[in-house]
């Protein structure tokens, strides 16, 4: 089996989106508005999405109705793959956090594509190790690291610090109702450490959302 190393390099000379605009039948660009529901859970689990442009969040609810959000995606993200390991109804919901143009790709027009496409096969299980360990990395922040930090590389992620490529230092605007979700504290205590890397400099508001500095890597990385 090839490394992860080897499928990395694989995923970066190969454009996903050039060989899904050639499947033909089995897909369909479909466009969301903001805080429009992609699916919902124990929806039926019969497609895959492919982001074009915006970013979707994903979130799962309880049996006692308390929500936990399970990760934000954004440009070049799959997600809904469940579906293709034999899950029957989605196990959460996706929203459109922004505007958002997407590409809905039928199960079975997917799982075609998985076996006739070696390059695209190999790109989409590097894509689905590199989210693995992301999850893994989650949980370990989770358990292991202060709120403050946890919220940090929160903001961080979202900024797109630690990609290819240019980092996307505004951040859309996003409740902080929604980030104490996603860090389990409360809002107060988001709103405390906000205000604190405000004053620091690790962060400014703006029209355009929130601008996150490089130099926010130091609440992570100060042990």
């Amino acid at each position: 089996m090839a490394s992860l190393a080897t499928l990395t390099r694989r995923k970066r000379n190969f454009e996903p989106e050039n060989f899904l605009a050639t499947m033909g039948v089995g897909r369909k660009v479909v466009a969301f508005p903001k805080k429009e529901i992609v699916f919902a859970q124990g929806d039926a689990a019969d497609s895959v999405f492919y982001i074009r442009e915006g970013k979707i969040r994903l979130t799962v609810v309880s049996t006692i109705g308390k929500e936990a959000t399970l990760g934000l995606l954004s440009e070049g993200d799959f997600f809904g793959e469940g579906g293709l390991a034999g899950q029957p109804l989605r196990m959460g919901s996706a929203t459109a956090m922004t505007d958002c143009e997407l590409l809905r790709i039928d199960k079975k027009a997917m799982m075609e594509a998985l076996h006739r496409e070696n390059q695209f096969s190999d790109m989409f299980v590097a894509y689905l190790l590199a989210r693995n360990i992301r999850y893994e990395e989650d949980l370990v922040d989770q358990l292991f690291n202060s709120s403050e930090k946890r919220l940090a590389r929160i903001l961080l992620l979202l900024a797109h610090f630690g990609k290819e490529g240019v980092p996307e230092t505004v951040v859309p605007k996003i409740s902080q109702e929604t980030l104490a979700d996603m860090i389990g504290t409360t809002r107060s205590r988001v709103s405390f450490f906000m205000n604190r890397f405000r004053k620091l400099g690790f962060v400014d508001y703006g029209d355009s959302g929130l601008k996150v500095h490089s130099s926010l890597l130091n609440i992570v990385l100060h042990d």
